[in-house]
């Protein structure tokens, strides 16, 4: 390790410390603005360090972020083990939005399930494979990756860090409080945020970050969390189905999200809404990013994830079951 980067490590090392005495003592009430527009204290030293994309979770208020909280779930749920991903698999191809197309080379994705998927998969090649979900599981669930940021930002920003595996990944269905749920066809894709939403107006933002202490705090932005703690990211899936279609032209208007009341549109039908839930095991005064396209300034506003389903009959029968009759199921 270079002279320059011990001296940054002890430098943010004193002050971490430095950090953990303010907050001991109360300092730093003014309210400010965090990236999720919810009112949090002014950003502290450590977050301040790590650059603008970051705010210490301590200063998100957990009322103010309402508005970035899932819509109510139903009382079931299944939640199921596909690793998290200690194979390795991963690559920039992306088989909803862009099959066929190796995609760009600094856009990197996470898998885990389908061990196949890759730029030349299709539906039926993706059956036959195998996977790494304990119960069959065949459908491919895909992000991208997470990087530590290498000391003096050498190359693309973002682009040349080490690649993070997450520490746990939570695979979790959840019901719909309005009533029963119905089959999620075979081959149904699903999206969730925007890899652009800082140069596409943030519509579709779906970006939700926070630590494992503190999961009622949510923001867009970097969370900087307590020491021990983990890095979340959470990713909650439309599921309000047009009854039709497998996938639309915008990846997005066959698959709704219900209103805040769990309610689906009009015309659409309640299947099993997907939460994934990514933990890192990252220390105070690591800068990381995910491996946004360029333009995105790596924004952690861009976050997003896909799904294709090939759950077998069989699983999705038990699914049904669990989330209908409002038990808790565990297949981990």
């Amino acid at each position: 390790m270079s002279e320059s980067a011990m001296a940054r490590r002890r430098g943010i090392a004193v002050m971490l410390v430095l950090e953990l005495l303010l907050i001991g003592l109360g300092v730093g009430t003014v309210r400010g603005i965090d990236a999720a527009g919810a009112g949090h204290a002014p950003r502290t030293p450590l977050a301040s360090l790590l650059g603008p994309d970051f705010v210490d979770i301590s200063s998100v208020r957990s009322d103010a972020t309402r508005s970035a909280a899932p819509p109510p779930a139903g009382a079931g749920s299944y939640t199921w083990d596909c690793g998290r991903n200690e194979i390795g698999h991963r690559n920039t191809a992306n088989i909803v939005t862009a099959p066929g197309y190796p995609g760009q080379a600094h856009h990197v994705h996470d898998y885990v399930g389908n061990v196949s998927t890759a730029v030349g998969s299709t539906p039926h090649s993706l059956t036959t494979a195998r996977t790494t979900c304990r119960n069959g599981d065949r459908s491919t669930y895909f992000w991208p990756v997470l990087r530590t940021v290498p000391d003096g930002g050498a190359g693309h920003p973002g682009h040349d860090g080490e690649i993070q595996v997450p520490a746990a990944v939570t695979l979790t269905f959840l019901g719909n409080p309005r009533g029963n749920v119905v089959p999620m066809p075979v081959r149904l894709a699903g999206t969730v945020g925007d890899a652009v939403a800082v140069t596409n107006g943030g519509a579709h933002a779906a970006a939700t970050w926070t630590c494992s202490s503190t999961p009622e705090r949510r923001t867009t932005a970097y969370p900087v969390c307590p020491v021990g703690d983990r890095v979340l990211r959470l990713f909650d899936f439309p599921s309000c189905w047009d009854g039709r279609r497998l996938d639309s032209p915008t990846h997005r208007v066959h698959l709704l999200a219900p209103d805040r009341d769990g309610a689906c549109p009009h015309n659409t039908f309640p299947v099993p809404r997907l939460r994934m839930t990514l933990a890192y095991d990252l220390p105070p005064g690591v800068r990381f990013q995910i491996d946004a396209f360029d333009g995105q300034n790596n924004s952690p506003l861009t976050d997003h994830a896909f799904f294709l389903n090939l759950m077998p009959e069989t699983v999705t029968a038990k699914v049904l079951d669990c989330l209908n009759a409002g038990r808790t199921c565990d297949d981990s």
